[in-house]
């Protein structure tokens, strides 16, 4: 059996064909968009569907959408994305492509591929985090996708690493931890210096004393966070995916070491903390495994 998954980005849509027990992708194809453009990029997701579709053999048991904002309970729709995708909150893609659609935010189908076919898979309880220009995420409890009340949950880069600062995010929280480690931070928190994270883990492996100071403050301040979900959760694992990641051993050895020193660790009890196995088509491969669910 076959499903069909298409992810929504501000630059490109992404369409996937995936075998749903293994999640082998079949065929794939990238259709440019422009994020100011409303008609534009609602085209450029009919083409990527269509010709997705066009090479399918077999029943399509699926067909999932990836976007970026909040989807409706019935996750039939986004029903909140101000300033992005203009025409995006609010359209049903089940009348639009003429398909029965289900509708997932891009952090949470991002989950769903590592919890169905990568990192997470056979875990029950697992957390993700995307570590890129900002910090999303989601949650796996009991084997199932935790979306919450009003489909907000998982806005994990989105919790207070500094209650008293007067730096507010996109969510009026307060300093958080997109803001900490998220790429478009880097030139504030590097005083100007470094331009983006590849610039800045490079001055770091080089030893250059400004570099490793924010690099290992914002390290560490992603450790305090993910050892505060670890009491929260209690994940078995917890998924690191997003473009920070490709720092390598430039990331994981100082978070090992401050995980150490930060998580509680009750008989012997540790979270793994690992690397997301998908990562461009995370999206569209997630959101196809959530539609052949049902």
């Amino acid at each position: 059996m076959n499903a069909i998954g298409i992810d929504i980005g501000g630059t490109r849509i992404k369409g996937v064909l995936i075998e749903v027990e293994t999640g082998a992708v079949l065929h794939r194809v990238v259709c440019p968009t422009n994020d100011g453009q409303d008609g534009q990029w609602k085209q450029a997701v009919v083409d990527a569907f269509r010709q997705v579709k066009a090479v399918a053999q077999g029943p399509v048991v699926g067909v999932g959408l990836s976007a970026p904002g909040l989807p409706t309970p019935a996750n039939d729709a986004i029903v909140c994305m101000p300033g992005r995708l203009p025409g995006l909150e609010g359209l049903v893609w089940t009348d639009f492509l003429g398909t029965p659609v289900r509708v997932l935010n891009d952090a949470h189908a991002a989950l769903m591929a590592e919890a169905r076919y990568g990192a997470a898979r056979n875990r029950r309880n697992a957390l993700l985090l995307t570590l890129g220009t900002g910090v999303g995420g989601g949650l796996l409890i009991d084997g199932n996708l935790y979306q919450g009340y009003y489909q907000m949950a998982g806005h994990l880069g989105h919790v207070s690493v500094q209650a008293d600062s007067s730096q507010l995010g996109i969510t009026n929280m307060p300093a958080n931890l997109e803001d900490a480690i998220g790429n478009a931070t880097v030139s504030r928190r590097s005083y100007g210096r470094y331009a983006s994270t590849y610039e800045l883990v490079d001055a770091y492996r080089q030893q250059e004393p400004l570099a490793t100071l924010v690099w290992l403050q914002s390290v560490r301040q992603l450790a305090v966070t993910l050892a505060g979900f670890a009491n929260a959760f209690s994940p078995e694992l917890i998924v690191l995916g997003g473009g920070i990641v490709q720092a390598g051993e430039a990331l994981f050895e100082p978070l090992n070491t401050f995980l150490e020193v930060f998580e509680w660790r009750p008989a012997g009890k540790k979270t793994t903390i690992c690397k997301a196995h998908f990562e461009d088509w995370a999206g569209a491969i997630g959101a196809a495994g959530f539609a052949s669910q049902g």
